[in-house]
């Protein structure tokens, strides 16, 4: 104990979360005076990250949860788990615990956080009923979901009541027990709080496409019990229900204000201890951080301005200048395949605030950005269905984008965003405080080489993660300036290479997710690292998409095997090889077409494109496809889409060689090769080029002496003709050298790269790379050749596979809206003789056709 123990500070912290141990740990690392602390939780375990919570169902054991125990080893502080304070004595500054102790204090921390609510309704409390707060909560869930599906024989039904951040993360969590999950929401769109009605919208549908079930403008008034007196049923003021065997309460926290109460310290009306922008109670001697304090008449629920409540308390205490600047709101979905995040002024509140806003339903993505009314600095945005721009935007708040921002929402693949320095007062950690400026001073002053070292130094990236893409961004810039090498890790759970991780991967033969970041890696791997990982197994392994849990990591459309459509339908597209159907296979699309009323378009890839189909229609129709010999077109994976051809020297009188025959065996060769992007590629019969073969990724084009391969075409955003690699080749040498180079991209592509960059970043650029398909310069041709064959000899269609398995067609049951009850909300009007979505107007005007009724055509 420290000599000075008599004139030594003492600080008693009533709560031991999340925002108890940032105050200490902040307190402790910028001083060495006379201070000692005293932590008093009422759960019987060390502070930890509540934040990660939802990760106890994908592995993580409650130790590593737990936050940096070296906080409670220094001698200056004391950890009393499992008691509770009871009162407060402000006049003899001394709190009371329920073991009837006395501590005394000269500054009071009140870190008590909140509760998690139930809705008032009878039967919230019956067994089966559970909230979603602690470590006790998710255990507990855990053991009654495998007891009761036991005792029940098959998979539990499922309902989470609240339809936030929370509540889908809870959802997502249930799914993973094997348990069917419906989302009760009570407003009108998911995540109300964060996302407008757009956005909520699609979000929706990313949900939904996971298997979770959706209802929203629902509002719960009670909850019923079977004979053995456990849930079994919802009932909603509408007068429907829904069945339940385990309901989960995510509808928001109340502060736990009551010490503050007993003791008559200021509280406001609808609960929080009122403090100033210095943490002070109306007690001077008292102070309030995290959720159970309320500033500017709010109590948010959220752990990042509890950190900043923190720092502040902390910097206060040793004597230092630091005031709360307000309630940073911005947050991220941690749901492995859905992408959302929300930051600033997301509902455009400022004055004279303008939209600027990308959707692409196709593709499932919703962005909009908030800018001032010179649409020059940034206000906030919402990013749904595809959020890799969070990082670098929610730093840019404030601040002057410097270009156009379209360039910010693009896909990948189309206009580059501004890659510039941030300014030193740009928040990059939002949880943390961190700023730019901050990572910097790490980098060069403290001698932090990087992302871990700037991580463990500033906690930059370590409690949500979703900063960690920019604070590598930052680093690499400063360590660049310094002449070191710039790491190219994966992501924050993996140090390699998406190369380095094939390569890894493929020598050590792992075959799940789990055990190769248990070898490679550290964490529960994220959004970056899960997908790509499962492209790698997929080429490495060959598992069905859905195999295990390999169906865990998954995008959206991956996860059924199909791509959403605007109304939350899904497209069917059957593979059709080079174009190439017989007039057999077109009665058989124009049938099922018209049985399940889909909407059918040519696509560019030269095959039959069918839009409507619900969920629970997807294996319905594929099994009639499958019967009449179709395959999967795979227009939802990373992988092979098409072989565009032209008709070649079969009918035309210009082909020089049979350009549809090798468009056939070349899409038959590929076909489900799960690459870093998707792929495609075209091949035309003479120089005439009708098949548009240099704008694909591999181009094949006749010649009188052979066949002419050129490589990284694309279209999209950002146009790029492919060049040619080699002239005169005869068809097995053309069919070698294409194995070899999608067989070399995949080996070494970065995640998410076209084969356009991924061609203009080859060291030797395209000669380097004929050599190493042609003079095997690298001398690893053989393997190449090897992996391909694999690849062909393994091939199994993913539809076929998953028709004859009934685990895998449980995904696409429906559990809110059965086949002969479909979505009314899917909505349809005639357009040139075919059903196409409603428009809101449409809606509006009525006269459409709502699904599973008879059409009045529009006139």
């Amino acid at each position: 104990m420290n000599e000075n123990t008599e004139a030594a500070t003492r600080v008693v912290v009533v709560g031991a979360g999340m925002v108890a141990h940032r105050f200490v740990e902040s307190v402790l690392s910028n001083t060495e005076g006379a201070v000692l602390i005293t932590v008093i939780g009422d759960e019987g375990r060390h502070p930890y990250d509540r934040v990660g919570l939802t990760g106890y169902f994908s592995g993580s054991t409650p130790a590593e949860l737990t936050l940096d125990r070296a906080v409670f080893d220094d001698e200056r502080v004391t950890l009393i788990a499992d008691e509770r304070v009871v009162r407060i004595d402000r006049r003899t500054h001394t709190v009371v615990t329920r073991t009837r102790q006395a501590i005394a204090y000269d500054t009071l921390v009140l870190a008590t956080g909140s509760y998690a609510a139930r809705v008032a309704v009878d039967g919230a409390d019956l067994p089966g009923c559970f909230v979603y707060r602690t470590l006790d909560d998710v255990q507990e869930l855990r053991r009654f979901v495998q007891h009761r599906s036991a005792e029940l024989g098959r998979p539990l039904r499922g309902a989470v009541i609240g339809g936030g951040l929370l509540g889908l993360e809870a959802a997502g969590a249930l799914q993973g027990l094997d348990v069917d999950c419906t989302v009760v929401q009570s407003s009108d769109r998911l995540m109300s709080a964060q996302l407008d009605l757009a956005g909520g919208g699609m979000l929706r549908r990313l949900i939904e496409a996971r298997g979770i079930s959706v209802r929203t403008e629902s509002r719960t008034t009670r909850i019923d019990p079977d004979e053995s007196g456990a849930v079994t049923a919802l009932e909603f003021q509408d007068g429907s229900f829904q069945r339940a065997d385990v309901v989960i309460f995510t509808v928001g926290v109340r502060p736990r204000d009551e010490l503050a109460r007993n003791a008559q310290l200021d509280v406001h009306p609808r609960g929080g201890v009122l403090i100033d922008d210095r943490c002070r109670t109306s007690d001077p001697t008292i102070l309030a951080i995290g959720e159970v304090a309320n500033f500017d008449g709010r109590s948010v629920g959220l752990v990042a301005p509890g950190y900043a409540m923190a720092e502040v308390a902390a910097t206060r205490l040793l004597g230092g200048d630091a005031t709360f600047p307000g309630y940073d709101e911005s947050a991220k979905l941690k749901l492995s395949g859905v992408d959302v995040a929300s930051f600033g002024d997301a509902f455009a509140q400022t004055p004279n605030a303008l939209d600027v806003v990308y959707a692409d339903p196709v593709a499932g993505v919703y962005k909009k950005l908030v800018l001032s009314d010179d649409a020059q600095t940034l206000l906030g945005g919402i990013l749904v269905g595809d959020a890799a721009a969070y990082g670098s935007l929610r730093p840019l708040v404030g601040a002057r984008l410097g270009a156009d921002p379209v360039a910010y929402l693009m896909p990948e693949g189309g206009v580059e965003a501004p890659g510039g320095a941030l300014p030193d007062e740009a928040v990059v950690c939002s949880c943390s405080n961190v700023t730019a400026g901050r990572i910097r001073q790490a980098v060069h002053e403290e001698g932090c080489m990087d992302a871990g070292a700037v991580k463990a130094c500033t906690k930059a990236g370590a409690t949500c993660g979703s900063c960690v893409l920019m604070v590598k961004k930052v680093v690499g810039q400063e360590l660049t300036k310094l002449g070191q090498t710039v790491s190219n890790a994966l992501c924050e759970h993996f140090d390699m290479s998406r190369r380095q991780l094939f390569d890894a991967v493929r020598v050590s033969e792992l075959t799940t997710f789990s055990t190769v970041i248990e070898r490679f890696g550290r964490g529960r791997g994220c959004d970056i690292c899960k997908p790509a990982l499962a492209s790698i197994l997929s080429v490495l392994v060959g598992a069905h998409v859905l195999d295990g849990e390999n169906a865990t990591l998954q995008d959206t459309n991956d996860h059924v095997m199909a791509n959403m459509q605007k109304d939350g339908t899904y497209s069917v597209v059957p593979r059709m090889p080079g174009g190439e159907v017989t007039p057999a296979g077109l009665v058989v699309i124009g049938q099922v077409a018209e049985d399940f009323g889909l909407y059918t378009k040519l696509t560019g890839g030269q095959r039959i494109d069918m839009f409507g189909a619900r969920l629970e229609q997807l294996p319905l129709i594929w099994q009639r496809l499958v019967d009449a010999g179709f395959e999967s077109g795979q227009a939802y994976g990373k992988s092979l889409r098409t072989v565009k051809s032209c008709v070649g020297s079969t009918w035309c009188r210009y082909g020089v060689l049979d350009s549809v025959g090798m468009a056939v065996r070349l899409e038959l060769r590929y076909r489900g090769l799960r690459a870093p992007h998707k792929l495609k590629i075209g091949v035309s019969g003479c120089a005439r080029e009708c098949a548009e073969a240099r704008g694909k990724d591999v181009g094949v084009i006749a010649t009188e002496t052979g066949w002419n391969m050129y490589v990284g075409g694309n279209g999209g955003f950002t146009p790029r003709h492919a060049e040619l690699l080699e002239s005169d080749l005869s068809d097995d040498e053309l069919i070698q050298a294409i194995d070899r180079f999608f067989m070399y991209y995949i080996r070494t592509a970065d995640r998410l790269q076209r084969t356009a960059p991924w061609c203009e970043e080859l060291d030797g650029g395209l000669a380097g790379l004929k050599e190493v398909i042609f003079d095997d310069s690298l001398g690893i041709c053989g393997d190449l050749d090897a992996a391909m064959a694999r690849h062909v000899d393994n091939y199994e269609d993913e539809w076929a596979a998953t028709l004859r398995d009934p685990q895998k067609l449980k995904r696409f049951e429906s559990f809110v809206n059965a086949a002969e009850t479909p979505d009314p909300s899917l909505a349809y009007v005639a357009t040139r003789g075919q059903l196409r979505p409603a428009t809101a107007e449409e809606r509006e005007a009525g006269g459409v056709m709502i699904a599973g009724t008879t059409l009045e055509v529009r006139r």
